[in-house]
């Protein structure tokens, strides 16, 4: 038998509507959730009698309150399949099954509620383009806000992030990358995904400004120049992240990948580059990649205050 953490009638205040009229005036909303645990999870949780082992309910309830509350949805569809992906991306749940319902619908007939249910599994959770999965085991160390995806190419990461509620900025020299990514955006209904066309490398001495303390938090996922880390550091926020990731000179010496070695990060580099921030995760190592694995630097570094 599955082990299982419930959550009843959790309340809040929302905007969800087909019409401009409904959304502009909050409404309650209710939601129900069952989260599964992985298999024998909740023992080990139940042995140590620690919240770090366990799903917290608490923060579970929190986040969701948060989330429906970041923005206005038209469907309550849309608003639960965000729940869905925030639940699977910031907790240790295997399933879940949802209850996502307006309390108060504008329909004269109607004296309970509408809504929708839904059953997902983890392995079904995240559509394609899969996220990085480094950024996967990162999500909740980023603070809620505006995050910059640098070199977003379609937009794995940045529709990732913005299905979580964040605000996203999408930059790319790939103008048919950035019209798909917009595509995708539209027909997921990411209002709050925008793109932006920038060549990062159109003058070698001068990058482009990127803005002061613009970001919460930045991405950059294999890709390297390394005379913008200057505008990258100060576009971040005083405790904004910079999460990156990106080839090791290993990859290049045993793959041929990339063609140029100059693409690829020296041992210990990527520490350098960021120096200024405060490192909170770093690693050098042979990743699993599919067909083979690759060689990556990974760093999770924040702005001091």
């Amino acid at each position: 038998m599955e082990d299982r953490v419930m959550i009843e009638r959790l309340e809040f205040h929302g905007h969800c509507g087909v019409t401009q009229e409904e959304r502009q005036t909050p409404q309650p909303i209710a939601v129900d959730l069952e989260l599964t645990y992985p298999p024998g999870a909740l023992s080990r949780a139940a042995e140590t009698d620690e919240i770090g082992c366990a799903v917290d309910y608490a923060m579970v309830a929190e986040r969701i309150v948060q989330l429906g509350q970041a923005q206005a949805f038209a469907l309550v569809e849309t608003m639960a399949e965000r729940i869905s992906s925030m639940v699977f991306a910031e907790f240790p749940v295997s399933a879940l099954h949802l209850w996502v319902r307006k309390l108060a619908p504008p329909l004269k007939d109607v004296r309970g509620s509408v809504g929708v249910r839904l059953e997902r599994t983890r392995a079904s959770a995240l559509p394609d383009p899969r996220p990085a999965q480094f950024l996967q085991e990162q999500i909740s160390r980023i603070p809620k806000g505006v995050v910059l995806d640098l070199a977003s190419g379609q937009g794995r990461n940045a529709l990732y992030v913005a299905g979580l509620g964040y605000r996203v900025e999408a930059i790319d020299l790939d103008q048919l990358a950035l019209a798909a990514l917009a595509e995708t955006a539209g027909r997921r209904n990411l209002s709050n995904l925008t793109t932006t066309y920038l060549d990062l490398e159109a003058d070698p001495t001068h990058p482009p400004d990127l803005g002061t303390g613009r970001y919460d938090a930045i991405l950059v996922f294999f890709y390297l120049h390394r005379p913008l880390f200057p505008s990258l550091l100060q576009a971040l926020k005083p405790g904004g992240l910079l999460v990156y990731e990106t080839f090791l000179i290993d990859n290049h010496e045993r793959r041929r990948h990339p063609r140029r070695k100059e693409f690829c990060l020296a041992h210990n580099e990527l520490l350098h580059l960021a120096a200024g921030l405060r490192v909170l995760h770093y690693d050098e190592g042979e990743r699993d990649s599919g067909p083979e694995t690759s060689f990556t630097a990974q760093l999770v570094a924040l702005r001091p205050n």
